[in-house]
Formats: structure tokens, C-alpha cells, sequence
């Protein structure tokens, strides 16, 4: 969804990819791993809880938006590596690079719904709204998703010139002169979003973190610690949003013009280029951090975890006593 230049831009610039060659496939097959492993874990626990709330709503979306970036990881960490044919990468460029900005922008909106939800259960706790309405949860989600996809899928269309393993070096070497077009269009699309979702977010946190102040300098007695920690809590979403998307975007408005524009320098667009993977994979990583939102947010996310994870303890547990005990029989 967002790559690189025109039909001439690979013999005009040829890229160093000996850092993304090597380093970032091995990083992402990490990241890969443990998300299989989390998301999952997060799947069976979100299947056994009701969504009664907006904000088990939010986060069943944002499980899904993480499930479906870490299946396209392994398309990109085969391409990348040049361990799969060149078709490969023409079947990047075109579909799982699309779906993984598409669902990463799901999730930065998401994450966005999560703040403002939050705000909303930290500053008017019991006020009745719209808005704290499953039914709006999940209308919104629905109508996220469905203008996410309208917005990528001319990305997916327009990148219809003819594939080879030249032009696929490069994704937008793929597009038409409205390929081109509609890339730059999308591209100030995902900034809007992005920054909407950044400065709504600072004001929700600011507004939090004087009501935590305010409460800490109210209330210094031992009986409301627990009450402050809940609120600190919330600022892990905070925290997940700006380590994970904000070098991404500032890097990313740069790098696209580099890519769209055939005066930048060489040396500068492989620098450029190298940014953009780097802020990528810290993107990337998001698939990883969201659990801790689940994780310290969600009661009811934890309340159905901790069984499951005593039982795996108390299995483990039991079969090292039996394997003990069989070898003590043993060598008696």
C-alpha cells in the first residue's frame, strides 16, 4: 500500500537491501512467533467472553485487526529474505502489503475508540451515552472496516502493470500514472488518521492524568492506592500507540516522497528506505503490545486467562512430580 516509485525508478536507484535482507526477516519472525502464540491465547479467551461492553468490543476488533497483520508477516519475511520465487513479491506488493496498512490503520483507529473509551469510564463513570452502547461499538467497527478497505482496494487494482523480477524490486514500479495518483491520496489519508487519532489522544491522556493528579492530591490515604493504579493503568494504551506508530509517521512523509518524486538524491532514498523499514517493524510490533492493553485493562480478560495459565502450571507441575517419582523408582 505505501512502496516506491515508477518503471525506472530500480535502475535509476538500485536499493540496498542487505540490511532488510537479512536483520529485518529474522526480527520478524520473532515478532511473528510470539504473536501466533499471544493472539491465539487472546482468541480463546475473547471466544469465552460476552461482548457486552463497547470496550470488549474495541478489543475483539483490535485481536482480529493483530491476527490478520501477523498472517501477512510471513509473506513479507519470504519476499524480503529472497527465499521465495520473484512472484512472490509481486504477490506482496499488490495484496498482503495492502491488507497488512490497511488493518494496521483498523487498529490505530481502534486504538483511538480504546482512549476515548477509557475517557469516557474514567471522567463520566456512570453517565448513560450513545456511545457506551455495544450496538455503536459495533456499528463503528463495521463501518471502520468497510471504509478501510474501500480506501485500499483501488490500491490493490491499480497495481496492474506487468510484474517482473526488475519492477517487483520496487511496488510502485507496478502502478499507472493513477496508481501513482491514488497512492499519494491514500498516503494523506493514513497521515490524517494517524494524526487525529495522535492529538485526540494527547487531549483525552491530559485530561486523565490531571483527573489522576487531582485524585492522588484528594485522596493520599491507602485506601483509594488502589483506585490510582487502575487509572495509571490506562495509560498503557498511550504508551502502545506512541512506541509502535509515531516514528513510523514521521519517517513516512519523507520516505513517500522519495519514492513519488525522481530528483531525491540516491544516497538519501536507500537512507530514506532504511528509516522507513526500521519505524516499520517497530509498527509491526504492535501485534505483540496490544495483549498488554488486554492484560491490564480488561478484568474480564484476566479473570478468564489466570485459570488457564494456573492449569498449564499445575500440569506442568504435576508431570515433573511423576517424572520424579518414576525416576526415583527407576533407579532404586
Amino acid at each position: 500500500m505505501m512502496q516506491s516509485f515508477n518503471g525506472s525508478g530500480s535502475e535509476r536507484c538500485p536499493r540496498d537491501t542487505r540490511v532488510t535482507r537479512l536483520i529485518f526477516p529474522a526480527l520478524y519472525t520473532v515478532v511473528f512467533l510470539t504473536s501466533i502464540m499471544l493472539n491465539t491465547l487472546a482468541l480463546w479467551v475473547f471466544l469465552h467472553i460476552p461482548s457486552k461492553s463497547t470496550f470488549i468490543v474495541y478489543l475483539k476488533n483490535t485481536m482480529v485487526v493483530d491476527l490478520i497483520m501477523t498472517i501477512m508477516l510471513p509473506f513479507k519475511i519470504l519476499s524480503d529474505s529472497y527465499l521465495g520465487p520473484w512472484q512472490l513479491r509481486a504477490f506482496v506488493c499488490r495484496f498482503s502489503s495492502v491488507i497488512f496498512y490497511e488493518t494496521m490503520y483498523v487498529g490505530i483507529i481502534l486504538l483511538g475508540l480504546i482512549a476515548f473509551d477509557r475517557f469516557l469510564k474514567i471522567i463520566k463513570p456512570f453517565g448513560k451515552y450513545f456511545v457506551k452502547k455495544p450496538i455503536f461499538a459495533k456499528m463503528t467497527s463495521v463501518l471502520i472496516w468497510f471504509i478501510l478497505f474501500l480506501i485500499s482496494l483501488p490500491n490493490m487494482i491499480l497495481n496492474n502493470r506487468e510484474a517482473t523480477p526488475s519492477s517487483v524490486q520496487k511496488c510502485v514500479a507496478l502502478k499507472g500514472p493513477l496508481g501513482l495518483k491514488w497512492h499519494r491520496v491514500v498516503n494523506y489519508i493514513c497521515q490524517f488518521i494517524f494524526w487525529t487519532v495522535f492529538v485526540l489522544m494527547f487531549l483525552f491522556y491530559a485530561v486523565i492524568a490531571k483527573k489522576v493528579y487531582d485524585s492522588y492530591k484528594k485522596f493520599k490515604s491507602k485506601d483509594n492506592k488502589s483506585s490510582k493504579k487502575l487509572e495509571g493503568k490506562v495509560f498503557v494504551v498511550v504508551a502502545v500507540f506512541f512506541v509502535c506508530f509515531a516514528p513510523f509517521h514521521f519517517t513516512r512523509v519523507p520516505y513517500t516522497h522519495s519514492q513519488t518524486h525522481n530528483k531525491t538524491d540516491c544516497r538519501l532514498e536507500n537512507q530514506l528506505f532504511i528509516a522507513k523499514e526500521t519505524t516499520l517493524f517497530l509498527a509491526a510490533t504492535n501485534v505483540c503490545m496490544d495483549p498488554l492493553i488486554y492484560i491490564f485493562l480488561c478484568k474480564k480478560f484476566t479473570k478468564r486467562l489466570l485459570p488457564y495459565v494456573r492449569g498449564r502450571r499445575e500440569t506442568a507441575s504435576s508431570q515433573e512430580h511423576h517424572s520424579s517419582q518414576t525416576n526415583n523408582i527407576t533407579m532404586g
